[in-house]
C-alpha cells in the first residue's frame, strides 16, 4: 500500500495530505455513525485534511467534524466556508463584513475550535467590493480566528484582483483556491490553474467524480433510479445530455480495460495535475470511500493521459490560439 504523501499548502507552510476529505455528506447522505466511520477511515489512511462549510446541512457537518477532531485538533487541518445562504433575512448571505463575521463565529462554535486553518469565501458576491471582502478576511487572520484564507467558485480575474488588492494595501494574501475540476469540467485548466501555479496558491479542487458521472453508474443505456444525477437538479443541469453520457460510458470502459475502478482513475487523474495540491474526495459510506482512497495506487502515465484526453478534450488556451498546444 502506497504511503500517504504530504504537500505544502501554497505559501502557508502547512503540510497537508495529498487527498482532502470533503464532509458535505455529513448529516445528509451519511448519518453521524457513518460519518465518524469515514473520518476514522481517512485518519487511518493518513489523511489529515478535511474540507467543510457552514452551509452543509445548515451546520450539521461542522458539528460532526468538530466532535470528531476533539483530542487531535493539532494533528488535522480543517477548512470551512462562509457566504452562502444561512438564514432568510436580508443579511443571511453574502460577503459583507456583517454576514461573514457572524458566519465565522457560528462556525467556530460548531467546530469547537479557536481557529480555522483555511477559511474560504464560498461564492463571489457582486454586492460586496473585493477590497471589503479581503479587509474582513485580513481582520480574521489578525484576530487569530483564521490562519489562511481562500476563495471557492471564483473566476480567475476575480482571484487575480484580490491578489493585487492584497499586495497594494498590505493585506493578507489569498492562500488557496477551490475550483470544480474533473475530466468532464476542465475550464480550470485555462486560467485558474496557471494563475495558482504562478502565484503559488494551494488548489483543493472539488467534484473529481463529476457528481457521480464518472463512477461507472451512469452512461449510455444505463437506467439508474438513485444517485445525485437522478435526484439533484443542480447536478442534472451540470452533467445532463448525450455528450456527458458518452463520456461516462467511454471513461468507464477505459478504466475497466486498465483493470481500475472508474472512481480511482477519476481521482488519480485530477491529482496528477501538478497545480493540484489535493483533490477533495467524498462519499456516503466507507465502501464508497475505499475506491477514492485506492486512487493513491494509480499512476497516470503519458499513454493513459492521452487516452483520457481522447475522451475529454483539453480546453483551448486562454488566448484561444489552439495551434499553440500542437507539438511542432
Amino acid at each position: 500500500m502506497k504511503e500517504m504523501q504530504y504537500k505544502p499548502l501554497g505559501k502557508t507552510g502547512i503540510q497537508v495530505s495529498e487527498l482532502c476529505f470533503g464532509t458535505m455528506s455529513f448529516g445528509g447522505r451519511a448519518d453521524k455513525a457513518t460519518s465518524k466511520e469515514m473520518y476514522l477511515q481517512c485518519r487511518t489512511r493518513g489523511i489529515n485534511f478535511f474540507d467543510c462549510a457552514n452551509v452543509y446541512q445548515k451546520g450539521v457537518a461542522e458539528q460532526y467534524l468538530g466532535e470528531f477532531i476533539q483530542g487531535e485538533r493539532h494533528n488535522v487541518v480543517i477548512t470551512s466556508k462562509g457566504g452562502s445562504v444561512m438564514s432568510a433575512g436580508p443579511n443571511g448571505k453574502g460577503s459583507s463584513r456583517k454576514h461573514l463575521t457572524n458566519a465565522l463565529h457560528e462556525s467556530l462554535k460548531r467546530l469547537q475550535t479557536d481557529y480555522i486553518d483555511l477559511y474560504f469565501i464560498h461564492h463571489y458576491d457582486p454586492l460586496t467590493p473585493l477590497e471589503e471582502v479581503l479587509r474582513t478576511l485580513d481582520d480574521f487572520v489578525s484576530q487569530g480566528k483564521v490562519l489562511s484564507v481562500g476563495v471557492s467558485n471564483y473566476a480567475a480575474y476575480q482571484t487575480a484582483t484580490m491578489l493585487g488588492i492584497g499586495k497594494l494595501h498590505n493585506l493578507t494574501s489569498l492562500h488557496c483556491i477551490q475550483p470544480m475540476y474533473n475530466i468532464a469540467k476542465r475550464q480550470a485548466e485555462v486560467e485558474l490553474l496557471p494563475l495558482a501555479h504562478e502565484e503559488n496558491l494551494g488548489v483543493i479542487s472539488y467534484s473529481p467524480l463529476g457528481g457521480g458521472l464518472l463512477t461507472g453508474r451512469y452512461g449510455e443505456g444505463i437506467k439508474t433510479s438513485s444517485g445525485r444525477l437522478v435526484e439533484n437538479k443542480t447536478y442534472q443541469a451540470r452533467y445532463e445530455g448525450p455528450y456527458y453520457q458518452k463520456m461516462a460510458t467511454d471513461f468507464t470502459l477505459l478504466a475497466k480495460q486498465r483493470g481500475l475502478s472508474p472512481v480511482s482513475l477519476a481521482v488519480a487523474w485530477v491529482a496528477s495535475n501538478p497545480a493540484i495540491t489535493a483533490p477533495i474526495i467524498g462519499a456516503a459510506n466507507t465502501t464508497q470511500l475505499k475506491d477514492s482512497l485506492a486512487s493513491l495506487e494509480v499512476s497516470i502515465d503519458k499513454q493513459l493521459k492521452a487516452e483520457i484526453d481522447g475522451i475529454s478534450c483539453p480546453p483551448p488556451p486562454a488566448t484561444d490560439r489552439s495551434e499553440e498546444n500542437t507539438p511542432r
